[in-house]
């Protein structure tokens, strides 16, 4: 009997403390893939990797802290945004997941597979590094509203194409779903170096870099791949926003991944992590 999958995702929210946490369950049997989207991004920039990857996983993405339909938190620490994923994974109880992120949601993922080995079965991190220097500042002279949606992509300008899914229509006029102002608190507390957290989970893992990318070097890529066990390294002819540039590409290296990993239990941290 063949499973049946949901032909659009069902949208679905947690509470923490007092705070709406919003995902996309993209449905079917299969175990659980996590997906955490980059900075102005949403849960909703994965649904063509969840068709590929359906019925055999079950791909849920969340609109992590402060964008999508999620509510605004107080802060936007990496303790609050792993917090945050280990409460889905809790919530969801579909036992250990592969954590899959993009660029912020990539961090997110390797510092919650140090911190909660046992919610974390492997790893896909596409397109951010170890060590972290990025400004959005940029994105404070976006407009908060515009009369019409066309009015906001004119305003937005070459940025328009990369946010078409955190467009919205408010009472008050057209804006985006997240504020620019947390975008870039939020890059501040991203940037930094990251490789214990790196380095502190030996699940398997996949790294997936744009060969064109600005943000995560070869050179880079390459160590990180060296130097943590079980980790392979992929490169596609893509920028930084590789499972957008080229969705068939990387739907396949995630696929090849999945396909190749070990039944059972995944192995925990090779080392404690500060929590």
């Amino acid at each position: 009997m063949s499973a049946t999958i949901p032909s659009e995702p069902v949208r679905a929210a947690l509470s923490i403390s007092g705070r709406r946490l919003s995902y996309l369950d993209f449905g079917g049997p299969g175990p659980l893939v996590l997906a955490l989207h980059g900075h102005f991004g949403e849960g909703r920039t994965f649904a063509h990797l969840a068709r590929r990857l359906a019925p055999d996983w079950r791909v849920v993405a969340l609109d992590q802290r402060g964008h999508g339909y999620s509510d605004q938190p107080s802060d936007f620490s990496r303790a609050g945004y792993v917090a945050d994923a280990a409460a889905v994974l809790h919530h969801l109880d579909a036992g250990p997941a592969v954590v899959l992120g993009h660029s912020l949601g990539g961090v997110n993922a390797y510092e919650l597979a140090a911190r909660h080995p046992r919610l974390v079965r492997a790893l896909v991190i596409e397109d951010i590094g170890a060590e972290v220097e990025g400004d959005l500042s940029f994105c404070l002279a976006w407009p908060h509203r515009a009369p019409t949606r066309s009015a906001l992509v004119e305003a937005l300008g070459g940025s328009a194409a990369y946010l078409s899914d955190a467009m919205r229509e408010y009472g008050d006029g057209w804006g985006l779903a997240f504020r620019p102002e947390g975008m870039v608190a939020s890059q501040r507390n991203l940037n930094g170096s990251h490789w214990q957290a790196w380095l502190g989970s030996d699940c398997p893992a996949l790294l997936v870099r744009g060969s064109r990318s600005s943000v995560l070097s070869a050179d880079h890529a390459q160590e990180m791949a060296a130097k943590r066990p079980a980790t392979r390294l992929v490169e596609l002819p893509t920028g930084h926003t590789v499972h957008a540039t080229d969705p068939e590409g990387f739907a396949a290296a995630v696929r090849t991944f999945l396909s190749g990993l070990a039944e059972g239990r995944p192995r925990g941290a090779r080392r404690p992590f500060p929590r």
